[in-house]
């Protein structure tokens, strides 16, 4: 369909004829956890679990799916940091279109493979996103490629809105859907499809705090773009939103609310222990809204996971940031007499408090010390607040003096 077209629900309807078969419906599962934190229902779409790891193919699928013959035989071009790269990939070799893929020179090498498996040629150029899409449309202006933007485009918008009558038909008692924003692709379709058969039903926008660009964009009228973006959220390092998701999402959405970086990773934390899912910290947005602020939302909700393609290193350390805004780590500082067998003693005290032992530091040189001392640094992993107090509590009993 034209680029200035305003998508409606048959575009919608329609999408969902050209995926089936294609991407997978995603399973809805019930979160216990969630649930009691709500007092109400709240159930999980599976996005994560989708055909390449994410809600992307639904949209790319649609767009070059909707090409004529001649722009499939010039090919596509797209550029992305992942989720995006990989289904305009994926659906490229599907429909038997040749594919060029700009990602920047930093991108993940996880992703950057899973790109180049599903046929596409990858192409490293820039430090941000905002640069590669210069180069993507630069590439596309001088070999006729047809640009497949990850979000401004009303096929695209239409393809990810098949989401939303999925959620309808898994889930039809539904009150609140509660979904990331990055471009605002995801939550447009939703919100368009949602939103034209059951208007009762809320739609909350997740954003992340740093790289949240709606919120004064709403406030606008218009699209702003903000100066920088800083997240850990790379599905949400969008510094202006699209302009055919931003006329619906203004239009359809209810609310969008910002979640810290701290709520990302504890939202990562929860995903992978409790529910037993593997999400990228964008996807894990809509849980973090939950989690910082679970009256605000009305049950039943689903809450969409719409990403679990993470790069292992950034998953490692949103574990650890997860883990410690958790209260699970506890860092203690205490002076000890420099002598043979006093940090053997330290080390059972905090045994039999069932504190593990993560780092032991020494610190001998400081002025404040006496010719006898030793100041020790312990970092102990524990099973949350109440057992940091517990270990603390068992040290000074024991006659240690805990410095900080």
């Amino acid at each position: 369909m034209p680029a200035n077209h305003r998508p409606g629900l048959d575009d919608v309807l329609a999408a969902q004829k050209t995926l089936s078969g294609v991407a997978r419906v995603t399973a809805l599962e019930g979160s216990r956890y969630l649930s009691r934190l709500l007092g109400a229902p709240v159930h999980l779409k599976c996005e994560n679990l989708q055909r390449t790891g994410s809600f992307k193919i639904r949209g790319a699928y649609t767009r070059i799916a909707g090409l004529s013959e001649g722009e499939r035989e010039r090919g596509v071009v797209a550029a992305s940091a992942g989720n995006h790269a990989q289904g305009v990939a994926l659906a490229a070799r599907l429909l038997g279109v040749r594919a060029t893929v700009f990602m920047p020179v930093g991108a993940p090498l996880p992703k950057v493979a899973a790109t180049r498996e599903y046929g596409a040629e990858v192409r490293l150029h820039g430090q941000v996103v905002d640069e590669t899409l210069a180069a993507a449309k630069e590439y596309a202006g001088t070999t006729g490629a047809v640009l497949i933007h990850p979000f401004d485009h009303p096929d695209v918008v239409a393809g990810q809105g098949t989401l939303g009558l999925e959620i309808l038909e898994q889930c039809p008692e539904v009150r609140t859907i509660v979904v990331g924003v990055g471009g605002g692709g995801l939550a447009a379709g939703v919100a368009l499809a949602v939103k034209s058969l059951r208007p009762d039903v809320r739609i909350v926008g997740i954003q992340a705090a740093g790289s949240a660009a709606y919120p004064p964009s709403l406030a606008a009228g218009h699209p702003v773009a903000l100066p920088q973006v800083a997240t850990m959220a790379d599905g949400m390092k969008v510094g202006r939103p699209g302009d055919v998701p931003f006329g619906i999402i203004k239009e359809l959405v209810d609310e969008v609310r910002t979640v810290s970086e701290d709520s990302l990773s504890a939202a990562l934390l929860l995903c992978l222990e409790r529910a037993k899912m593997v999400v990228e910290p964008a996807g894990a947005s809509p849980v973090a809204a939950l989690l910082s602020e679970p009256a605000a939302f009305t049950g039943p909700v689903v809450a969409v996971l719409s990403g679990g393609n993470v790069d292992p290193v950034v998953l490692e350390r949103s574990l650890r940031r997860g883990m410690a805004a958790a209260g699970r780590y506890l860092s203690l500082r205490l002076r000890l007499p420099d002598r043979p067998g006093v940090l053997a003693a330290l080390l059972g005290e905090l045994s039999l408090a069932d504190a593990n032992v993560l780092a032991v530091n020494h610190v001998r040189t400081d002025p404040r010390l006496g010719v006898d001392e030793v100041e020790v640094e312990v970092r102990l992993e524990t099973l949350g607040p109440e057992h940091c107090a517990e270990v603390s509590r068992a040290l000074r009993a024991a006659g240690y003096r805990i410095l900080g």
